[in-house]
């Protein structure tokens, strides 16, 4: 239930399939950067975009 998944309105063709990929690629790299408290760290990561940048390699965008 931390993103919301009940509200969600992609239900047709493969838009379900898509949004529990990506769903599960945040978890995973969550867990994989020591989280152990899932919604706190989205809170976090809300708070500060520039971990979640950093933690997948685009810190430099210029």
């Amino acid at each position: 239930m931390t993103f919301d998944e009940d509200r969600a309105t992609a239900r047709a063709g493969h838009a379900p399939q898509v949004m529990a990929a990506f769903r599960n690629a945040a978890l995973g790299l969550l867990r994989r950067l020591g989280a152990t408290n899932i919604a706190s760290a989205c809170r976090r990561c809300a708070a500060r975009p520039a971990l979640a940048l950093a933690a997948v390699g685009l810190t430099d965008l210029e």
